[in-house]
Order: structure tokens, then sequence, then C-alpha cells
């Protein structure tokens, strides 16, 4: 199926990499759900902005309830499935160094809510969506990711750890989802330069990332969600399961 031929969920979708990603897949064609959860007014701003291909729906990711309805509400706007998931939505988290908790600081809580998010959201929004997709023996699953866990230039201990889970939450799923059309991989920037969260990081970090990183630079959210144009596309077909470090070269895998 060609992009312009998809409905796509963005998850985490009013700002930062959820917003290039929105707009990667409006000027490709696609429809497309700007799920917000908190952002209410940025997230309908960007859908006025970007038209009848975007409509902006609320929903906490880690609510199945929500979810499911949310996904109706997109079926009934667009008169379509949604054909393509991408899980991009974080949970109350700031790559901030200085205030980021230490191993002697840290609680189970810190976890299970970057769990919650990660996790347990990506498992929402997929089953949310999957009965059609294996209806339509078609389906494109993106999971975001992060090279922290490769390469912790901080010690995210939480949101690392949580998306280190999401490598083998992804993988299992392209294990099994493989036999109905649908493909799962997920994409892994590094710290990005900029979006919400990574705003509070320090000059001396992104100058750290940039020495060490063979393209010289800190890679961008628009580089990123460019990828997800890639695994959602015809020329992604056969490529499932798999983790793409997006990152100018500082981790390779």
């Amino acid at each position: 199926m060609k992009l312009h031929e998809q409905t796509v969920l963005v998850t985490g979708a009013s700002r930062g990499v959820g917003e290039e990603l929105v707009r990667a897949f409006v000027q490709e064609g696609a429809n497309v759900i700007i799920n917000y959860y908190k952002s209410q007014e940025k997230a309908q701003a960007l859908a006025n902005e970007l038209g009848d291909k975007a409509i902006a729906l609320k929903a906490d990711i880690r609510n199945q309830q929500e979810v499911v309805q949310m996904v109706e509400a997109a079926k009934q706007h667009f008169k379509t499935p949604v054909t393509t998931v991408v899980n991009n939505a974080l949970i109350d988290f700031e790559f901030n160094p200085i205030t980021q908790k230490n191993a002697f600081e840290l609680s189970w809580a810190d976890y299970q809510k970057q769990f919650e998010g990660t996790i347990q959201g990506a498992l929402n929004s997929i089953q949310a969506c999957l009965q059609d997709m294996k209806e339509l023996g078609f389906g494109r699953i993106v999971n975001i990711g992060t090279n922290l866990f490769q390469n912790p230039v901080v010690a995210y201990h939480e949101y690392t750890t949580a998306k280190a889970a999401l490598v083998g939450f992804t993988r299992n799923m392209a294990k099994e989802l493989g036999t109905y059309g649908i493909t799962v991989n997920m994409m892994s920037g590094g710290l990005l330069q900029q979006t919400d969260a990574s705003k509070v990081t320090t000059a001396e970090v992104f100058q750290i990332i940039e020495s060490t990183t063979p393209l010289q630079k800190v890679t961008t959210p628009k580089e990123l969600a460019d990828v997800a144009l890639f695994f959602a596309s015809p020329w992604g077909r056969a490529i499932t399961g798999q983790n793409l470090v997006v990152d100018g070269g500082l981790v390779m895998d």
C-alpha cells in the first residue's frame, strides 16, 4: 500500500518528533491521526494547519478504552481503517542531566511509569488496530526507540530501560504478525535537537554527541521522521523486526 493510501495513527503527535512525523505523512498524502493527551491546543492548531488530511484526537495511550474510542472515531472520520501505527508518545520525561535521578534515588515507580508509557501504550495502540490490519492483509507498525540504551551518554535509567524492552516487544510482534502482512520495526534516534523533552539538555551534552558522531551533528526530529516514511512505504515491505539506529553513525550496530 502506497503512503497516500494509508491512514496513520501517530501517538504523542502534537509536538517534537510527533509533529514532524505528522507533517511527513501528510506531505505524502496520508490521512493522519494526531493523538494527544494534554496538549490539545497544539494538536488542534496542527490539525487546522494541515487541513482535511489530519484530525486531532485525545486519548491517554495507557488507557485501552480511550485508545479504542480514538481509533473508532478516526475510522468514522476518514471512512477507512487505520493501516499504520507510529508509537511515539513519551510520558512525563525530560532529558535533563541535572535533575535525572541517580541509582541511589530511583524507585520502581519511576521505571513503571516509563514501561506503561512505552510498552503498555504501544500494545494498546497496536491491538486497537490489529483486527482491521489482519483483514486488510496489510499493516505497518513503527516504534520509536533510542540509541541511549546502547550508548548511555547520560544514564537516563528508567527511560532507556523501557526503550530497551521495546526492542523485544518489537521483535516478538514482528514474528507473530508477519503472517498477516504486518511489519513491525523500531527506529532509534539519540538525543534529538530539538524536542520539548530535549530542550533542557545541556549544551555540553550535545557537544559531546557532535564531537563523537561521524557526521559531526545532532540528528533532528525531521530526519528521524523520514525513516518512518521508509518503513511504511513499499520500499520497506521486506523489512520487519529491525531496530534502525538513526543518529549520524554515533552507534554502529
